[in-house]
């Protein structure tokens, strides 16, 4: 068994948005510059490409941040 190089690790798809913010409280941005279209949220997402892309069908509001809260 290898151990998971950092970009495995962070490209790791999650079934739900539950799975993907126990992890990530405020879910996973595409870049350090998008900005949440739902308004307030009690978290900051945490900044990934890789992570996003390999999530982004959760991101439903289609505003560069998966399962934000």
């Amino acid at each position: 068994m290898s151990i998971p190089t950092p970009t495995e690790a962070a490209a790791k798809k999650y079934k739900n948005c539950t799975e993907l913010n126990k992890d990530y409280k405020g879910g996973v941005a595409k870049d350090a510059n998008v900005k949440n279209k739902g308004g307030k949220t009690k978290y900051a997402p945490f900044v990934s490409a890789e992570l996003y892309k390999a999530n982004a069908a959760k991101d439903r509001d289609k505003d560069g941040i998966a399962c934000e809260r």
